[in-house]
């Protein structure tokens, strides 16, 4: 097993990073061959998924999640907290904070179209984050 830590600074709500490039780098450190590589984020606002990293699809992917958690209503954890991001903690929860995909011949077995992406959903950020890629070989 070979575990890396990915840090990733984020500048705001709504921004969609690709972060194929460092799980690539962090396979070739592996020379782990067969097996699966599974990421976890260690934020309750920020979540990982894979998505086509083209313009449009992700215009539509941010509408489609302003549609599910919108930010022109009131939530619970802004009364209780102050903080005004209820709608972000909402947004994580629905995709989820962990991926795992599988590693072929030292390769992500991912589709042509396919990239992993950390979405930052928290309307407080500009934040470092912490993705934790454990890569485990069959």
């Amino acid at each position: 097993m070979f575990r890396k830590i990915i840090k990733q600074t984020t500048r705001k709500e709504g921004e969609i990073i690709d972060i194929t490039p460092e799980i690539i780098k962090a396979i070739r450190e592996s020379k782990v061959q067969n097996g699966l590589v599974h990421l976890f984020v260690q934020h309750s606002t920020a979540a990982l998924t894979t998505i086509e990293f083209e313009p449009g699809v992700l215009s539509d992917f941010r509408r489609s999640l302003w549609i599910l958690a919108p930010d022109n209503v009131d939530y619970a954890h802004n009364t209780r907290w102050g903080d005004g991001n209820g709608r972000s903690h909402v947004k994580a929860a629905l995709i989820g904070p962990s991926l795992t995909l599988p590693l072929g011949e030292g390769e992500l077995m991912c589709g042509t179209w396919q990239q992993t992406v950390l979405l930052e959903l928290d309307v407080n950020a500009g934040r470092e984050r912490t993705i934790i890629c454990t890569i485990m070989e069959n």
